[in-house]
């Protein structure tokens, strides 16, 4: 808090990927009383492989047959990926079930 005011400073570091659309977020909770101050700090390189999968049994146990955890490294590059137009891979409906009538039979 900044001594004499009512201003509170807050320092974290944000994925550029994870930044766009953040400031209008933040007014948009906020009610407009916050504005963050976006200032590039490093690189950093994300060190999963967005192309793994689990191979071992071990694998499985932990993180399950399909890898449901989401994996960041894949996830940033689907979103790059569709930004600029290209081919993503993605299934749209995964483990669906038959559709459910909400009318009563008479």
């Amino acid at each position: 808090m900044k001594e004499g005011t009512d201003v509170f400073i807050i320092k974290a570091v944000l994925p550029v990927a994870e930044s766009f659309g953040f400031a209008d977020e933040i007014r948009k909770r906020t009610s407009g009383l916050a504005s963050p101050q976006l200032v590039f700090s490093h690189w950093e390189i994300i060190s999963s492989d967005p192309f793994w999968v689990p191979t071992t049994e071990e694998e499985y146990l932990h993180f399950g047959e399909k890898a449901d955890s989401e994996n960041q490294a894949r996830k940033y590059m689907n979103a790059i990926r569709k930004r600029k137009g290209l081919y993503v891979e993605e299934k749209i409906v995964e483990h669906a079930e038959k559709q459910r009538t909400l009318s009563r039979n008479k």
